[in-house]
Parts: structure tokens; C-alpha cells; sequence
């Protein structure tokens, strides 16, 4: 999984990636809050985003809200790391849009612990968002079914979106991943079937 660091010191950088490398994480850089925003508008960021508070241009918080501002199933989770450490600087921090507050210097161990976290909330996420995505597929294929179909007027064929005519059975399993099995109605029973084994009961009696 890829994290996304931000932090104009280049000392407190190196030793964020040092730690996040060593836990098997790909890591990506940026040198102020300008160019972590910059990143982060890439529809296939970094879900994980370290910031630090105070940075040139853009400062961590203004990148916070700047990304809660974006519309998107994914969003990131946003771990904000300064020296500031008081309730009132938390609560801002947490008001910005951030998800984690992590005070410097870091602890290693602590920092391990947030981004384990912050990754199974991103796992969680990511699968909400998956099924999201297969409901509204299946809407839109019923929305398909549920419009007006080119019927055949003799065979009953459907005609599909490539000017192809399938039988409805296929049409439906094509567009939905349903199943069928076969049986009789009673009106073709009685119109269909009926006729049939009455000639098969007369070619079995005697003469």
C-alpha cells in the first residue's frame, strides 16, 4: 500500500519513510503542502496521507479541508504530525479533516500503530465503495430491462444494444447474471401438451 508523506523538513521526512519503508510500505514524498495537494487530485493517489501542520503555501490542515472538499467514494485517511500538542490544536486538526493527530517527535511504534489502523479502515472502505459499485451496475441493468426492448412480433427475440436478437432467456441472463428454469404454463399445457399426449394415448390403443 502506498502513503503519501508531507513534510518541509527533509530530516523528519527521511525518517518517517525510513520507518514506513521498513514496514513494507511504498512511500511518496512531497516538500510542502502545495505539492501534497497536487498529488492528492490524482484520482489514484495515496489512501494513507501523513502531513505535517506547518509547511510552506499550503499547511496540513488547509490540505485536510481541501480534500474533504473533493467528491469521492475513496477518500484518504489523514494522519496530521506536529509539535503542537494541546486539546484546542487536536480539535482543530480533527474539525480540518483530519483522522489521526500524531505529535513530534514520533514514536515509531506509535506511528506503526496509527497507520495500521488508518490501512483496515481503508480496507473497509474499499470494499464498501466495491459493493457500491456492483449495486448500482445491477440498478442500471434493471433500469435497461425496464425501459422499452425491440421485441420480435413472431419469435419473441429481444434485440441487444449490438443489433444482435437473442432469445429473451439469454437477453435477461446476459444483462442481469440471472438463471432460469424451464417449466409449463397452464394455458400452453392445456394448448401445447395436452393435444400431444392425447395423440400418443390414441397411437397406443389397439385397433
Amino acid at each position: 500500500m502506498k502513503i503519501l508523506i508531507a513534510d518541509d523538513d527533509p530530516v523528519s521526512r527521511c525518517a518517517l519513510a525510513a520507518v514506513l519503508r521498513g514496514s513494507g510500505f511504498e512511500v511518496l514524498e512531497a516538500a510542502d503542502g502545495s505539492q501534497a495537494w497536487e498529488i492528492l487530485q490524482d484520482g489514484h493517489s495515496p489512501q494513507l496521507v501523513i502531513l505535517d501542520w506547518m509547511m510552506p503555501g499550503l499547511n496540513g490542515l488547509q490540505v485536510c479541508r481541501k480534500v474533504r472538499g473533493l467528491e469521492t467514494a475513496r477518500p484518504p485517511y489523514l494522519i496530521v504530525l506536529t509539535s503542537r500538542d494541546s486539546k484546542s490544536d487536536v480539535l482543530e486538526a480533527l474539525e480540518a479533516g483530519a483522522d489521526e493527530f500524531l505529535s513530534k517527535p514520533f514514536d515509531p511504534m506509535e506511528l506503526r500503530a496509527r497507520i495500521q489502523v488508518g490501512k483496515r479502515l481503508v480496507s473497509l472502505q474499499n470494499t464498501v465503495a466495491d459493493r457500491v459499485q456492483e449495486l448500482q451496475a445491477a440498478l442500471d441493468q434493471v433500469r435497461t430491462l425496464q425501459g422499452i426492448l425491440p421485441i420480435c412480433s413472431y419469435c419473441k427475440k429481444i434485440r441487444n444494444d449490438q443489433d444482435y436478437w437473442q432469445q429473451v432467456e439469454q437477453y435477461i441472463a446476459s444483462n442481469t447474471g440471472a438463471t432460469f428454469t424451464h417449466g409449463i404454463c397452464p394455458e400452453c399445457w392445456g394448448k401445447h401438451v395436452v393435444p400431444q399426449l392425447d395423440a400418443m394415448k390414441h397411437r397406443e390403443e389397439p385397433e
